[in-house]
């Protein structure tokens, strides 16, 4: 088992250390859902931050979209088009305590698009979705009160390797970006075939559970010589011209090697890079431990990030 941060012990104690597998696909996003619902318990969000519910238009129909919008930051804001993680296979747009602190906290409004899961929907209906909020947050920015030439994209987990996948389609449209915050991102399917990990080794999201999540959204098995276009952000080969990224990932955590190499990746193509490892820390430990000094830390240094690239 690795190493984890005293901090974060307690919380990983708490966690459910069944794998997912594709049978129980369904019945781990009640687990997810309810695990969302027990993490935010008593918690309300930030004042001052106008939470509504809008949509745009996508492939195959409307797209719900949840807008954080601070009241007191001049119009247009900057604008975090932030994608929610679940391993590709679960998760909601709707987070109401992270997403109203990440908006109060930067004086930019978050779109917080919704997308298909798969398996029912495999690679490519989440990036077709992302793709159409986005570019619709460029086409309209009236209608969101937002700056389009001041755009991060963003995500946490399977949120994070979408994020990273749209600054690369974005950059190939010419589409400008001043950023992507890529949070422990989900960024290489071979990771689920590496052996030298074991199935279960890592907390909260372990290679059988990414294996998993992998195997639903590809067309091939994870890890195979060929994957589509687009599909995998890790196995594009031209990173150059990108925006200026942040990368934040713990030591515990499962996607930790694939993070650091995309991050040398980048720098080697002349991307703007800030790494920010935690050590001890596991996925998604900042919300398992918010209240932990590391935790603090590690949301402060995407604040930091998020104020220098958007003023």
């Amino acid at each position: 088992m690795v190493d984890v941060h005293p901090e974060l012990a307690r919380a990983v104690k708490r966690i459910p250390k069944i794998p997912i597998t594709p049978r129980s696909i369904k019945i781990n996003r009640r687990v997810f859902g309810s695990l969302a619902r027990v993490l935010v318990r008593g918690k309300r969000p930030a004042d001052g931050v106008a939470i509504a519910d809008m949509s745009a238009p996508g492939p195959s129909g409307d797209l719900a979209l949840r807008v954080y919008r601070p009241l007191s930051a001049p119009t247009p804001t900057p604008v975090i088009a932030w994608i929610h993680g679940g391993g590709l296979i679960m998760g909601t747009h709707e987070d109401d305590i992270q997403l109203s602190k990440l908006a109060d906290a930067t004086g930019a409004t978050v779109v917080s698009p919704a997308y298909r899961l798969a398996p029912e929907h495999p690679f490519p209906a989440a990036h077709d979705d992302l793709l159409a909020s986005i570019e619709h947050l460029t086409k309209e920015p009236d209608r969101f009160g937002i700056d389009p030439e001041r755009m991060v994209v963003g995500g946490q987990s399977a949120g994070g390797g979408l994020a990273a996948s749209m600054a690369q389609l974005l950059r190939d449209r010419s589409i400008p970006l001043r950023g992507q915050l890529l949070v422990y991102p989900m960024l290489d399917d071979r990771t689920a075939v590496r052996d030298d990990i074991e199935a279960t080794e890592h907390p909260v999201w372990n290679k059988t559970s990414n294996h998993t999540g992998w195997g639903a959204f590809l067309p091939n098995p994870p890890g195979a010589a060929d994957q589509p276009t687009d599909s995998v952000p890790a196995r594009r080969e031209d990173l150059s011209g990108l925006a200026p990224a942040w990368i934040g990932v713990g030591t515990a955590d499962l996607f930790h090697d694939e993070d650091v190499a995309y991050a040398e990746r980048l720098e080697a193509a002349g991307v703007e890079v800030t790494l920010d490892v935690v050590d001890g820390a596991v996925h998604a430990f900042e919300l398992l431990a918010p209240d932990a000094e590391i935790s603090k830390a590690f949301y402060e240094s995407e604040y930091d990030f998020l104020r220098r690239v958007l003023r």
